[in-house]
Parts: C-alpha cells; structure tokens; sequence
C-alpha cells in the first residue's frame, strides 16, 4: 500500500486550470501544461491517500479492471516506470481515459465511503504522460506473425484497443475508417480543449510502428463491401460505435439552424486542427441552445464558448440532480449528481426539467427561437406543467440527446449479422455476431457508452479473435459483454 497515514493525513486535491478568461481564447488542454505534467507536484501525495482497504472497489468500479492501489503505491515510491507497467497491463490507452473517463472508479473508493475519494484519475494521466515523457513507452512489435489476418473496422477507442492487442499477438491488422483521419470520436468528436490530438497521433505511430495498418478514407459497405471483407480477412472486428443519432421531430424541425451535435462538433475539430471547412455550422454571434444535458452537450458549449457566441443555454429534460448521493444509488455504484466540466465554468445557463414543444422560424425559413414548457416526472411519466410554456431566443440549435445504434444500411446489412431488441448487433458471451467470424465491440455491440468500456470490449474482443484463429490466447479479456459492473 501507499502511505498507511496519507488518507488522515492529506486531502483531496486536483490540478489547477487555466483561467477562463485565458483559456477561452484558444483551443489548448484547460490545463496549463496538459493534464498530466500539471499534477506532478501534488501527485506523490494524492496516490499516498490510497489506503489498504482490504477489497479495493475501484478495481470493480473500473469495466477495465485496472489495478489501481498498485500504481498508487507505485507513485507515491516514486517508481514511475513500475507504476507505467501496472497501468499499461489493463489499459491500452491511459493518456486518453486519464482526460476523458467519468471516473466510475473513484466513486467505488472505499474512502469516498465518508471523505473524498483518491483522486484515481488524476494519478493515471500523471503516469501515463510521465510514461511518455521518459521513453519509457515504445512500440512492442510481436516476435512472430500468425499469418492471420484481422480487418477492424472503425478507429474509435475499441477498434483502436482490439487493433493493438490482435497486432501484439502477432496477427496482420487492418483498421478502416471512413474519415479522413485515423480515431473516430477521440478525433472529430472530442473537442481540442478536452483532449489535444497530439496525444492520440504519438499513439497511433506506436500502433504503426508496432505493425497494424491503418485505412483512413475507406467506407466500408460502399468502398469495399461485406462480401469482399470476408473474403480478404480471416476476422472481421465491427467496432464502428453507435452513429445514428436521435433526433427531436418536433415541429419546426425543418428550419434552417437546427443541426446534430456531430455535425457541428466535427467541423470545428477540423478548423481547430488547422483545415477549412466550406459552409462551416459556427456559433459566432448567435444565440445558441443544445438540447441535452451530457458530455456531448457540454463539449457543444464549450466549442461554442470558444465561437464566440452572444448565449449558450443548455436544456435537461431531467430534473436538476443533487449535490449528495440519491438514497436509490449508494456506494459503490455510480451517482447520478451534479457535476461541473470545464466547459461549464465558462458560461452558458443550464435549464432542467424543460420539454421543447415547437421550432419557431423567421419569415426566412431560419429558426429564432424554442418553444418549451417545464415537465415534472409523474406517474412515470413527464407530464408538462401548466402554465409554465416560454420562448428561448435561438439561431443555432445543437441536439446532444446521444444515439440510437450503429448504421444499419451497408456493411451491416452485406453481412447480415443478427441485431438485439435496441438495434445494436447481437453477440454471444465471446463477442461473436450471428456470422461466423464477425465479432463485435464497442458500441455497436453494446450501446452508447464509456471510454473504458469501449476499451475494455476491444481488449476481451481481441481475446476472443485471437482464441478463434489460433484455438488458445493469452491476451487478458477484462469482462464478458454480458456482465454489468455495480456502476452501470
């Protein structure tokens, strides 16, 4: 264990942002030298608050199974390549969960029981940049090759996860992606503020460097067809996330201004990244309203903060969570309360409990404003209260309302591979669709989700590949898709 008196002795601390006023002015990590190296002076004593509490949660708390209390003790000794190892055996990726993981680990902290948790997260990105600032991280190409070939489609986190462990287990494997780039989400939905994507490039050339090649540009089921896949490949890994998003057809829906989240986000990934982007969605000089209250929502507010638009107001059909933990969910599982991103401390307003009724337009077919009214849940429903119907002043319209499944038509129907009750592509307890050699990860498989579950499915995925090819594996497979941890 780390420090046997640091828990009574030290309190929760976490690093420090950049003032809003300065960090709003660009696209750069909201901490002063990136996440990781901005904790190094506080990190020591954080990981020392770990305390050897005989079953440690965290590790069921995380779908990834990391082995928290080891790197922690690891730390606070000052053995940063040992505490690297420890992180690396379970996670392909901590330099991304470190920025972008809702942390299910620290609230199953057996201390958060009574005091604030271990600041788990924060430890890791501390690692896994220091990792990388020392060397210490380098490509590992296998010894051998199977003469197996794997086609992983779709450069989210999973297919990326799946794709480095197939590679390590000396497998030849291809990942495609439709867009121009390599990484799916952590690339053009993720915006610059939250993640630099020079961390996601220094990992793709270790990938590279390891052996997996990557196909950017390539629409699977268009480009290339099912049929021509399965006929190239040994496997096939369907890791291509859940992209259709849900849509509000209320009406007005028509008018011009009213966009999804993952139109605008990913256009403003690029023009941060230094392209041009002909007839750009931008929320310079408008009034912005984002329909949703999530991740997605917050990095639409962020991005338009970042704009320059005149208001942002984000709307919650959901009441307003609470500070403390809801009686229906205590420790370990993850509560649902209020949280604060660093998008919020910027601006904008955030409205609960409110329904948009109608899309009000202008004589030019352009939106000005929502029509919405306040709902309270009963009977278990939501049922508007009277008298409570307003406008919101609106010239952009984001909805971040998630996802309901992967694309149906091309490469799913080519294949025809079987879909759950949600229209998610069934798979059995070892990641196996309905076709035989077609696997399924992420996502796709299992719905909108996290970024340590999308890890974590592409890792057991790739376990199941390599046992499929080869009749035996030893690459570590974290959790069955048919487990659900306490924090779900």
């Amino acid at each position: 264990m780390a420090d046997p008196r640091g828990f009574l002795k030290n309190g929760r601390e976490v690093a420090s942002r950049r003032p809003v006023d300065e960090r709003v002015k660009d696209w750069g990590e909201v901490y002063p030298e990136g996440a990781g190296r901005s904790l190094l002076p506080i990190i020591n004593t954080q990981a020392g608050r770990c305390m050897d509490c005989g079953i440690p949660f965290c590790h069921q708390g995380c779908p990834l199974g990391n082995i928290i209390p080891e790197w922690n003790d690891l730390v606070w000794r000052d053995d940063w390549d040992g505490a690297s190892e420890r992180l690396h055996a379970t996670n392909n990726f901590p330099e991304f969960t470190g920025r972008l993981c809702p942390a299910p680990c620290e609230t199953a902290c057996v201390l958060g029981i009574n005091q604030d948790p271990v600041t788990i997260k924060n430890v890791e990105v501390a690692i896994a940049d220091k990792a990388w600032d020392s060397g210490y991280v380098r490509p590992q190409p296998p010894e051998w090759l199977s003469g197996k070939t794997v086609a992983v489609i779709g450069s989210g986190p999973a297919g990326l996860a799946a794709a480095q462990q197939l590679t390590r287990a000396g497998h030849t494997v291809a990942v495609y992606e439709r867009a121009d780039r390599i990484g799916g989400l952590l690339r053009y939905g993720i915006p610059e503020f939250k993640m630099e994507k020079k961390y996601l490039d220094r990992r793709l050339d270790q990938m590279r460097r390891e052996g997996t090649k990557f196909r950017p540009g390539v629409d699977v089921g268009v480009k290339l067809t099912g049929e021509q896949l399965r006929a190239r490949y040994d496997a096939v890994v369907l890791a291509m996330g859940s992209t259709v998003p849900r849509d509000l057809p209320a009406p007005g829906r028509e008018l011009r201004g009213i966009h999804q989240a993952m139109e605008f986000l990913p256009q403003a990934n690029r023009v941060a990244l230094g392209d041009t982007v002909e007839g750009q969605i931008t929320a310079t000089g408008k009034h912005v309203v984002i329909i949703g209250g999530g991740d997605t929502g917050a990095d639409c507010l962020g991005t338009s903060t970042r704009q320059g638009a005149k208001s942002v107001t984000q709307l919650e059909i959901m009441p307003r969570p609470g500070e403390e933990r809801p009686p229906g969910q205590p420790w370990p599982t993850y509560p649902m309360t209020y949280r604060v991103s660093s998008a919020h401390e910027e601006g904008g307003e955030r409205v609960y409990s409110v329904s948009t009724k109608e899309f009000l337009g202008d004589d030019d077919g352009n939106v000005r404003a929502l029509r919405v009214v306040e709902v309270e849940m009963r009977d278990g429903r939501f049922q508007e209260v009277e008298g409570t119907e307003h406008e919101i002043m609106a010239d952009l319209v984001l909805f971040a309302m998630g996802f309901t499944g992967p694309q149906r038509e091309g490469l799913l129907e080519q294949l025809g591979v079987d879909l759950d009750e949600r229209g998610n592509v069934a798979r059995d307890g070892d990641y196996r669709s309905s076709v035989d050699g077609v696997f399924v990860a992420g996502d796709a498989g299992r719905g909108q989700s996290l970024i340590v579950w999308a890890i974590a499915e592409g890792r057991a995925a790739a376990a199941a590949v390599d046992r499929y090819l080869t009749g035996a594996t030893t690459l570590p497979a974290p959790i069955p898709p048919t487990e659900r941890p306490l924090t779900v």
